[in-house]
């Protein structure tokens, strides 16, 4: 991941290597939290593009972190629940 563009209640991600895939989870878990006000990505070239991830929040560093967080529990726990399923 790298910075872009960084103020107080704006900041402007790319990120390398990955697809709509993550953009798509982030972006929800981002929208699911009160202070985000916006927070969107594009994928300019759907080949060779990386995507720029936008985030208007109180402090959205902050957000994407806490964001980041929940997308890695929520994974934990869809894989504890699929060994579990296979048992």
């Amino acid at each position: 991941m790298k910075v872009l563009n960084e103020e107080s209640d704006r900041m402007v991600v790319e990120i390398t290597n990955e697809t709509h895939t993550i953009c798509n989870i982030l972006r929800k878990r981002l929208m699911s939290q009160d202070e985000v006000k916006a927070a969107a990505y594009d994928i300019t070239h759907p080949l060779v593009g990386q995507p720029e991830f936008e985030v208007y929040s109180d402090n959205p560093r902050e957000s994407i972190k806490t964001a980041s967080e929940t997308i890695k529990n929520e994974a934990i726990d869809f894989k504890e629940a699929l060994i579990k399923g296979f048992e």
